[in-house]
């Protein structure tokens, strides 16, 4: 079980991050904030993907006052992502924000930060620190890119505390997994504010997996982090699908059925793939969800190596032959069926 020390709770709208509470998902919406309807339709999908929280961009007026139209629509607690001005920040918290995310790189000035400080403590929502490498390191500057990622949030951390301001979420973002992971670590033993985790700038798809499921995965692990963002060049769904996988691959929280099948080799004499894929699409379809977060082992397994041991581990199994295979559920044969019937025996027994 992986144990994760104790942070301060911060509430996001209805959303509480840190201390006992569940790892959320954040994901960040790719419109123009300013067109509310291609904004709420990427909220609403976000939604039904099973995002917890979700950050708009905020570029300039226009956009700060859009976001009380999208507030009043969207049902997950919207973030306001500021750079450059303080006054778009001061805009989105009087336009009904549920947080707000300011970056040191870029708005650094003390009596700006004390003006967004002083707003958000009155309205009682809270800011998220968001310390990305590339608003903060120059070439040339001393220390390690990890080293000063911490030096910078301290600083910040305690001017906030010398404004009596501790509704606090950190986060300290590289596109260097490795620097991200250090800086993680480095800073959770200096204070005990809730982590918002992620790597930025992952990448395409493929690549954002990787980056992201070392990076976020080796830092869950270790019990640090309180809500996570996968970072992609891409649809901010696919961010909640791989992050939703890392959670459930940690065994940290439950969306679906688990699937476990083998790559297949010169043994196997069945199409696995194609009927993996299949078992997977009918899965997504949300006509078996896992009940009240608790899912399923299902194995697929494609010849007599490890078939009939994996299938017999999973709640329900196939251990597969030429053209059929024997259906196993919690450790016992149940009978013998045909490839054909495969997905549906399984999604049978399963129900």
């Amino acid at each position: 079980m992986i144990r994760r020390p104790k942070t301060k709770t911060i509430k996001v709208g209805g959303v509480k991050i840190g201390g006992t509470h569940p790892v959320s998902i954040q994901s960040m919406t790719k419109t123009d904030t300013r067109d509310e309807k291609a904004t709420m339709r990427q909220i609403k999908n976000l939604e039904k993907s099973g995002c917890d929280i979700v950050r708009v961009a905020i570029k300039d007026e226009t956009a700060a006052r859009t976001l009380k139209a999208i507030k009043r629509k969207a049902r997950i607690p919207v973030v306001a992502d500021i750079h450059f001005d303080y006054r778009l920040a001061l805009a989105c918290i009087k336009n009904g924000a549920d947080k707000i995310r300011i970056n040191p790189g870029n708005i650094s000035g003390k009596t700006q930060l004390k003006t967004i400080i002083k707003a958000a403590k009155k309205q009682k929502i809270p800011i998220r620190i968001g310390i990305n490498s590339g608003s903060i390191f120059r070439r040339g500057q001393p220390g390690a890119p990890s080293s000063l990622f911490v030096k910078t949030a301290l600083k910040y951390i305690k001017l906030f505390e010398r404004e009596d301001f501790r509704d606090i979420i950190i986060s300290l973002k590289s596109s260097d997994v490795c620097d991200t992971v250090r800086a993680y670590k480095k800073l959770r033993s200096l204070c005990d504010y809730p982590f918002h985790v992620g790597v930025t700038a992952a990448g395409p798809y493929e690549s954002s997996i990787v980056k992201s499921s070392i990076g976020i995965g080796s830092l869950l692990l270790d019990g640090i982090g309180d809500t996570i963002r996968v970072s992609l060049t891409g649809d901010p769904v696919r961010e909640v699908c791989v992050a939703k996988s890392i959670l459930q691959a940690l065994g940290i929280r439950r969306f679906t059925h688990e699937i476990i099948s083998c790559p297949t080799c010169g043994r196997c004499q069945t199409d696995l793939i194609k009927i993996v894929n299949r078992l997977q699409s009918d899965l997504n379809a949300g006509r078996h969800k896992a009940d009240h977060g608790r899912s399923l082992a299902i194995a697929i397994m494609g010849c007599e190596v490890n078939g009939p041991g994996e299938a017999r581990q999973a709640d329900v199994g196939v251990a597969a032959g030429r053209g059929a295979g024997l259906l196993f559920k919690k450790g016992k044969v149940i009978k013998r069926i045909k490839e054909k019937d495969f997905v549906k025996e399984i999604l049978k027994a399963i129900n």
